[in-house]
């Protein structure tokens, strides 16, 4: 059963009410930071999966709409990104890359070793390694024909999918519980910053207080529209040198250019950087992708990979929870804002961009802002981690081959 766009739209945002009634209900949800999006999806994910066993009724949903929602997040990180924090950020964005690189190989090593000792063949295990997990859906879409043609690895579309599907679940799950137990095991408090920290995140207690000024919404829509349009000129002149990235990375970085030049060249009344309504923008495009990303999952095309899949995730889900606990968090300062971004990584190296600021989104909500951690984890994961993985996803493959 095709579910249309309208119809996706309007389950997306039931979605995402039914996740914050559960977690308002059942305060561990609350109390551990999960996202309402990810609690919201996980349900409904598996309420189609009961429908699919049941009445023997698959449902898909038309997820256009989700891209544009992607787009306009990130062109909205960009345009709250100060070059005054980015240069604050600058060792702890250097950090977090090398240590990115660090866990791209850790995370390969293991997908090989859980495989092999199937008796599946080594180069398999990159699939349940970086290609999907660190890499997403789409990175585990791109390599998959590779793997199929080159070494007749039957199945590896889906076993690279499933793997970046139960990825995106834990990496939402886990990163608010990571950051619950660094924070209240260290007493930590909120980095104070001379600069205007971002309203992402804004507390649950001050929420309510937050105004959005009709004015500076629609002069915040004018100015992402302005920003993605810049997106799209710097895609075509990459594409122009034979260089490409994501289309939503381009749009994150014309915001950030946008954000640090025309203020600067002209007096604009209700810029919006560091609104209430840019912030409301931002959380919203957010919810909705991660409620349609969670509730589009097909459980059911998952159960046919069994035993090593199963010891394959428990294995990468302890790799990333020590990982971020115990080298990411002490490797960035032992501060609050390093907890936070080790919350942010968990989403980040288990499921994608989007779910690390969503982590980060409800620990800050829960506890109070991170400016530095919003602008390194998205610059981290949606630039810099994916030219190295494709380095090292390379480099592996001339190793095994």
């Amino acid at each position: 059963m095709l579910i249309d766009e309208r119809l996706t739209l309007m389950a997306a945002i039931l979605v995402y009410f039914l996740g914050k009634w559960l977690n308002r209900r059942y305060k561990p949800l609350q109390s551990f930071n999960i996202p309402e999006a990810v609690t919201g999806g996980i349900v409904a994910s598996s309420l189609a999966a009961l429908s699919f066993y049941v009445f023997n009724t698959e449902i898909t949903f038309s997820l256009q709409q989700r891209d544009v929602l992607l787009i306009i997040f990130f062109t909205t990180i960009g345009l709250n990104a100060q070059l005054d924090s980015l240069i604050k950020g600058g060792k702890s964005l250097m950090i977090l890359l090398l240590l990115a690189v660090g866990f791209l190989i850790l995370q390969n090593l293991v997908g090989i070793g859980v495989f092999t000792s199937f008796g599946m063949p080594p180069v398999s295990g990159l699939l349940g390694g970086s290609i999907s997990l660190s890499g997403g859906h789409g990175t585990a879409i791109a390599w998959s024909p590779f793997f199929s043609e080159q070494y007749q690895i039957e199945g590896a579309l889906e076993l690279a999918l499933a793997c970046a599907t139960f990825g995106l679940i834990f990496g939402g799950v886990l990163g608010g519980p990571i950051a619950k137990f660094i924070i209240e095991k260290h007493q930590l408090k909120q980095t104070v910053y001379s600069a205007k920290p971002l309203k992402v995140g804004v507390s649950h207690d001050n929420a309510k207080f937050a105004s959005v000024n009709i004015d500076q919404f629609l002069i915040s829509i004018f100015v992402i529209l302005l920003a993605i349009g810049l997106g799209n000129r710097i895609e075509a002149a990459l594409v122009y040198f034979d260089f490409e990235l994501p289309f939503f990375v381009c749009c994150l970085f014309a915001g950030i250019i946008i954000s640090n030049t025309v203020p600067r060249l002209i007096s604009v009344k209700l810029w919006p950087t560091n609104s209430a309504s840019l912030s409301f923008i931002s959380d919203v495009c957010l919810g909705l992708f991660l409620a349609m990303s969670l509730m589009s999952i097909k459980i059911w095309t998952l159960t046919s990979l069994a035993m090593p899949f199963v010891v394959l995730l428990v294995f990468q889900v302890l790799a990333t929870i020590l990982y971020s606990t115990y080298v990411v968090f002490p490797s960035l300062g032992k501060n609050y804002d390093a907890a936070v971004m080790a919350s942010g990584y968990a989403g980040l190296t288990l499921g994608a961009t989007p779910t690390a600021i969503a982590n980060m989104t409800a620990v800050t909500q829960h506890y109070s802002p991170s400016a530095k951690a919003f602008i390194v984890v998205p610059l981290v994961g949606a630039f810099f981690i994916d030219i190295v993985n494709v380095l090292v996803i390379n480099q592996f493959i001339s190793w095994l081959g």
